[in-house]
């Protein structure tokens, strides 16, 4: 079941971040910034387990990220990342959002939704506040990706 993160999930996606973050490829994030950005998640549920999670977080008036997207190995080449992240491009769709980017290691599954590669001086400054916080700092390795949305159909 694709739903909504609810608070009852913050230790749990936080358990699945930081099995990524441990191994250096996603940004590890604390309980607390989980607990005030769980509005922007999504997980994907079965069976009373979390399989995998993506948050869309809105940046300004037309700039959101996809981030976090972390599926759970035992459940990868499964679809999961992927619906997950198409739930956070039909929110950005619904909300009216312009541009959509992510900071990936995967370029060629962001490029099947439409992204692009981007120089990261394209993106304006604020997205780089997270980064403050990561151990490859200031030599981020990530690749920049942008999409441009379409408007949502009448």
């Amino acid at each position: 079941m694709l739903r909504k993160a609810q608070i009852k999930d913050v230790r749990e996606i936080q358990r699945l971040l930081s099995h990524y973050a441990n191994q250096g490829v996603m940004l590890s994030r604390s309980l607390s910034d989980l607990y005030e950005a769980v509005r922007d998640f999504y997980v994907l549920e079965e069976g009373g387990r979390i399989l995998g999670t993506c948050a869309l977080h809105i940046m300004w008036e037309d700039l959101a990220e996809i981030r976090s997207v972390a599926v759970v190995e035992e459940a990868g080449r499964q679809g999961i990342g992927t619906r997950l992240v198409q739930a956070c491009l039909d929110e950005a769709r619904a909300l009216g959002l312009k541009k959509v980017f992510c900071l990936t290691y995967k370029p060629n599954f962001f490029s099947r939704f439409g992204f692009s590669i981007v120089d990261k001086s394209e993106l304006p400054q604020k997205v780089w506040k997270d980064c403050i916080n990561c151990v490859k700092f200031p030599d981020c390795d990530e690749i920049a990706m942008v999409l441009k949305m379409e408007s949502p159909a009448a």
